[in-house]
Order: structure tokens, then sequence, then C-alpha cells
């Protein structure tokens, strides 16, 4: 009773830190806290970008940026694209309990918390350089479109190849400095090698978030979404493993060409033997397994950034 009263003289009751403990569990799982795969699909590659053009170990400001931006930008799409896909996810046996498809998380509250995580991502752009923070706004956008583009266009992923893509430049940006506020600005920051990086990251994007369309192929159908799972039909088997091959080879290449040497390729065999190891998972597109694949993407893409840091380390 004493500890009771001390709580209510406080102002927070038990029932009162039971709520908030509630709502808190709410917004972590809105954010896929749990699941951390997302954002390392998206920190992997921006931190070998930022490793590259810093020549090396990026210091603790520019990591810290990237790393928390990171999970926070990744948190901000998720509660975006859970309010664009309410209606739909809850045909789905995979979203159909997400908190805002059942109802326990409003859409004006997913919004605030995404505008909030967003706000705070911009917050640490505006640490770095006015070129990454022009393009800053520019990955804002895509990340905005993306819920939309899987009611426009047959290859949704594409889109959010480029949302997944888009830390790769941002890093260049803030690595390479600059004060002005233009395109001369961006280009100079940003040189052509950062760009192709991001297109050959793009490919490893509709690789694994084919695989995450194959999880939902025939709900999907039900329902009318467009996926890549979906456009690719029979061919989509073939077409995942020559979107890693894309990748792998565009990365191997213009990393040779930036001067990295055979520690950076062992990386890039790594995750080549991961990639040959997910074709036994999808072949036969069962659930489980493309479900199963799309969630370890991450270690192939921990291979490839391993690789570029470790090559760099030993110079």
């Amino acid at each position: 009773m004493g500890a009771l009263a001390a709580a209510d003289n406080r102002g927070v009751t038990p029932n009162t830190r039971g709520r908030l403990a509630h709502r808190l569990a709410l917004y972590l799982d809105l954010i896929r806290w749990n699941r951390p795969a997302g954002w390392l699909l998206l920190l992997w590659p921006t931190l070998s970008a930022l490793w590259i053009a810093a020549d090396g170990w990026p210091g603790w400001h520019l990591f810290t940026v990237f790393t928390a931006g990171t999970v926070l930008m990744r948190s901000a799409g998720c509660c975006v694209n859970d309010v664009a896909d309410k209606d739909f996810d809850k045909h789905v046996k995979r979203t159909a309990q997400r908190p805002v498809t059942r109802g326990a998380v409003s859409s004006r509250e997913a919004l605030l918390l995404g505008a909030v995580l967003a706000l705070l991502a911009f917050m640490l752009v505006l640490t770095t350089s006015a070129p990454a923070i022009l393009l800053s706004f520019v990955a804002l956008a895509v990340t905005l479109a993306y819920p939309y583009a899987k009611r426009l266009v047959n290859l949704p992923q594409a889109v959010l190849g480029v949302a997944f893509s888009f830390g790769i430049p941002m890093a260049f940006a803030a690595a390479q400095g600059g004060t002005e506020w233009s395109l001369a600005a961006i280009t100079a920051a940003v040189p052509p090698h950062a760009w192709l990086l991001m297109l050959g990251n793009l490919f490893w994007v509709l690789a694994y978030d084919t695989e995450y369309a194959m999880v939902d192929r025939d709900d999907d159908l039900r329902i009318g979404m467009k996926t890549s799972a979906i456009t690719l039909g029979r061919f989509d088997v073939a077409a995942v493993m020559g979107f890693y091959a894309v990748y792998l080879v565009s990365w191997a290449v213009l990393g040779r060409l930036l001067g990295l040497g055979p520690v950076y390729l062992l990386g890039i065999v790594a995750a080549a033997a991961q990639a040959s190891w997910h074709f036994s998972l999808i072949r036969n597109r069962q659930r489980d397994g493309c479900f199963k694949a799309f969630r370890l993407n991450h270690w192939l893409g921990f291979a490839v950034f391993a690789g570029v840091a470790a090559d760099l380390a030993l110079r």
C-alpha cells in the first residue's frame, strides 16, 4: 500500500505505467524494432560507400550519423508504409496483425511517429554537409513514394531499390563535404562511381525484395497488388539469381577500379556463396524458404562491407 501511495503521489500509477508500456510495445512493433534485418539491409551498403568515400574509417561522427540515421529512416518508412497499406495488409496473412492494420495504433499516431523519426534523422544530416542535406530531401521523397508505387507500377521493387540505395550518394556527399547549396556542389561531392555503386546496389534490392514478394504472391494476386514476383511470373527465381549476379559483378568491377584488392574480392566471393545458397531456398517457391532467404540477406551485405572495410584497413 505504501508503494502504491507513493506512486499515486508522483502522479504515475501502476495502471498508467502499464498503459505507457503497452503503447511503447505497439510503437516498437510498428517500426519492426525486433526485426532488425530491414535496417541492416540499408546499413551495409551505406557503410560500404562511406568507407570507400573516406578511403577507410570515416570517423565516429559520420559513422554515428549514418548508422543512427539509417535506423531512424527505416523506422519512419515502416510507419508510412503501414498506413498506406492498412487496407491491403488485413488480407495478407503475414501482415494482418500489424498495429495499424488491426487498429491498435491509429493512422494519425503512426504518421506522427514517422514524422518525429524522420525529423530526428534530418537533424543528424544537418551536422554533415550542404550536398548531403540537399540529397536528403530526394531520399525522403522516394521513401514516401514507395508505398504507393505498389499500386501504379509492375516493378515497385525498383522504387524501393532507389530508396534503399540512396544512402550511398549521401555517404559520399557527407564524406567529401561541401558548403554550397547547388546541383554543382552535389556533382562535385558525389562522383560518377558513387551513382554506379547505387545502381548496382539497386539490383541487390530487386533480388531480396522479390524473394520477399514471393512469400505473399498468392495474397497479392487476390487483392490486386503489383509486385516483381507477380510480374516476373515463372521467371522469378531466374531473375532473382540474375539480380544477385549483376549486383555482385558490378560491385566487384567497381571496387577493383577504385583500388580495392584481394581481401575485398574475398568479401564478394562470400556474398556470392550466400546468393548460391539462397537459390536452394527459393527454387521451390515455398513461403518459408523465400522468407528465410529474405531475412538472411543482411549477411550477404555484411560480407561485402567486411571486404571493403578489411581491404582498406590492411593497406
